[in-house]
């Protein structure tokens, strides 16, 4: 049996896994519903009428979980997945909640509900941990070569040990070795990563790996990403494809404006009090104003000042010089740490997409002198401001702090080339699950340079970095 059969076989096991998790889900909806809300004080529904509230519930579920990445079991990691589907179970629950409510004329009791979640809750883990292991015994590493051109991306190779149940990158060789040296060693693996490398070395890689049937994974380039999102054209027998480059037209503009007013005035509404509380809690503990203000770059480079809770002193960044904070930073105050954890301190950014300054879902806006020094060692860097900034998108969920500025601007361009309101719905939901993800935070003092990825490759392979200079291929 090939790898791809392999590989079907697998994905239809995923597909069934879900199916059952979705159908044992909505079982325990039905019995908690007939034991509780049925007939009293929701109408009894003897006929069809069970089979549509399970039906309606299973599809929400399915809706959520899978825009949530929930139903991703083994690709990602455990915990991942598990905190996907317990925020995907209560927004589904709360809706149904609400629906049934609406059905019964009344409020109806609570409790049921909040049994039915933490049943649903245990349900999630035992099948998430099964289907994990399941997944863990029919996928074992793959064995990589890695063909890298810029020295810098070296560090692929650690974001991708950090999932050495998936991936295993044996060997690494530069992009300028010999053609026919890195063509005889690529036939010894089943899989490479072209990472970085020239367009015209990549393509002739990339056709080589094809013809051969060896699976190939490639960092897109930023005109990589502006193709993907451009429109095809069949008029002709050569293939053409149009770049529009222009952002959102006017009809996706205003769709996603009368969808930010929507969802910030619902926000507002839902998270007054808590604002108040931080805001008074920021007032007691040091007498300093609740906001902080900062200059930063949105849609056509326009520049606006940005909210946030104060989370740190007063005048921590002194002459204006930025210091990024570190984990524990004395600047950090109390409160500044529970609000910082927990992502709190944007909250008065919803006052900046009611004034349309930003949106929702969009690039990050940088702060002004950012955007002067990432757009001197990235051109390209400006291609962002084609919309306006955002609280959340692709970088805030995939990235992290120390994400490089040009892995942003590809993140942030893959978003603005694949633009829909159902990706924005799907963003806002994978942006609650990475809330509480704590790799996300991770900070600027925990990078790690190339030079330490290639001298750890070399310690792997039993060489010593301190004796006879090796060749890229060696190492």
């Amino acid at each position: 049996m090939n790898m791809r059969q392999l590989d079907s076989i697998r994905h239809t096991v995923r597909r069934l896994e879900a199916l059952a998790e979705l159908l044992l889900l909505t079982l325990a909806y039905y019995l908690v519903w007939r034991a509780c809300y049925r007939g009293d004080p929701l109408p009894p529904y003897y006929g069809l009428g069970k089979f549509t509230l399970a039906g309606v519930y299973l599809a929400l579920l399915w809706i959520v979980m899978d825009n949530d990445d929930g139903l991703k079991f083994g690709y990602l990691k455990l915990t991942g997945v598990l905190l996907s589907q317990w925020v995907s179970l209560l927004i589904v629950n709360v809706v149904t909640y609400f629906q049934l409510c609406l059905i019964a004329n009344a409020l109806i009791p609570v409790l049921p509900m909040l049994a039915l979640t933490a049943l649903d809750a245990a349900i999630s883990l035992v099948c998430c941990y099964l289907y994990t292991l399941l997944y863990h015994s029919m996928h074992a590493p793959r064995k990589m070569l890695m063909i890298y051109g810029d020295k810098r991306s070296v560090t692929l190779k650690v974001k991708m040990d950090s999932r050495s149940d998936k991936y295993k990158i044996s060997e690494m060789i530069s992009a300028a070795e010999d053609p026919a040296q890195i063509k005889a060693r690529i036939r010894q693996y089943r899989a490479v990563v072209i990472c970085d490398v020239p367009a015209e070395i990549r393509n002739d890689i990339l056709k080589f790996c094809y013809a051969n049937d060896i699976r190939t994974y490639i960092t897109p380039k930023v005109s990589d990403v502006i193709i993907r999102g451009a429109e095809r054209i069949h008029l002709f027998d050569t293939p053409l494809v149009l770049v529009k480059a222009g952002g959102l037209n006017f009809e996706q503009r205003f769709l996603k404006r009368a969808v930010d007013l929507l969802l910030c005035g619902i926000a507002l509404l839902i998270l007054w009090p808590l604002m108040l509380v931080i805001a008074i809690a920021i007032k007691l503990e040091d007498g300093g104003p609740v906001f902080y203000k900062q200059r930063r770059v949105t849609r056509y480079d326009k520049e606006f000042d940005i909210l946030k809770f104060r989370s740190m002193i007063v005048n921590a960044e002194q002459a204006g010089i930025s210091i990024p904070a570190t984990e524990r930073d004395p600047r950090i105050t109390k409160v500044g740490r529970v609000i910082r954890a927990t992502r709190l301190d944007e909250l008065p950014q919803l006052l900046n997409i009611l004034k349309g300054d930003m949106s929702i879902v969009g690039p990050r806006p940088e702060r002004v002198e950012h955007v002067r020094k990432y757009t001197e060692e990235i051109p390209e860097f400006g291609f962002r401001t084609k919309v306006k900034g955002g609280l959340t998108g692709y970088a805030q969920v995939f990235g992290k702090y120390n994400t490089s500025a040009y892995d942003k601007l590809k993140l942030d361009l893959m978003y603005i080339e694949q633009y829909s309101l159902l990706l924005d719905f799907k963003l806002i939901l994978m942006t609650i699950s990475v809330l509480f993800k704590k790799e996300s935070t991770e900070g600027f003092d925990m990078a790690i340079t190339p030079e330490e990825v290639l001298k750890e490759c070399a310690e792997a392979e039993g060489d010593d970095p301190q004796g006879e200079e090796k060749t890229p291929a060696q190492v």
